[in-house]
């Protein structure tokens, strides 16, 4: 690297001209600076290429930590699912005794309302059947009643 001296020298100011000084040759600008920039372009690749490695290995870990998170979700639905399944078969047993639980209370109510009509035809059986009774002997009544005429058939 240049010394800091040779550095500033470029900005002195020239002497006065005087006579004529002997022939040099002339200064190789572009050389020096290639000189003073090459130590810190060196640390820039150096820079660049350790950024480059960490890059490569943040993508390497995030595609562990992608695959790892798919792995997890997966197992997240496959658990849903069979708690979902789970669930249904719960909630189907649930509403069959509900409905079994109901067909039994409208068997009793239904059970209940025979025996009522069974209870009610008991007492009105004997009072009907008397009444089908005069029914009945009303009507053999009636048709003896035309055979007893004279002038009727045997």
């Amino acid at each position: 690297m240049t010394a800091i001296r040779d550095f500033l020298a470029r900005f002195r100011p020239a002497p006065s001209p005087g006579r004529a000084a002997p022939g040099g040759v002339p200064a190789d600008r572009s050389a020096e600076l290639r000189a003073e920039l090459a130590p810190p372009l060196a640390l820039l690749e150096e820079t660049e290429a350790q950024a480059r490695t960490v890059r490569e290995r943040a993508d390497a870990a995030a595609g562990i930590r992608r695959r790892e998170a798919e792995r997890q979700a997966g197992q997240i639905v496959a658990e849903a699912r069979a708690e979902a399944l789970r669930v249904r078969r719960r909630a189907a047993e649930q509403a069959v005794r509900a409905a079994e639980a109901e067909a039994e209370a409208l068997l009793a109510v239904a059970d209940r309302e025979a025996a009522a009509v069974r209870a009610r035809a008991g007492l009105r059986i004997p009072l009907l059947a008397d009444r089908v009774r005069a029914l009945v002997l009303e009507d053999l009544a009636a048709q003896e009643s035309p055979s007893r005429e004279p002038g009727a058939g045997p």
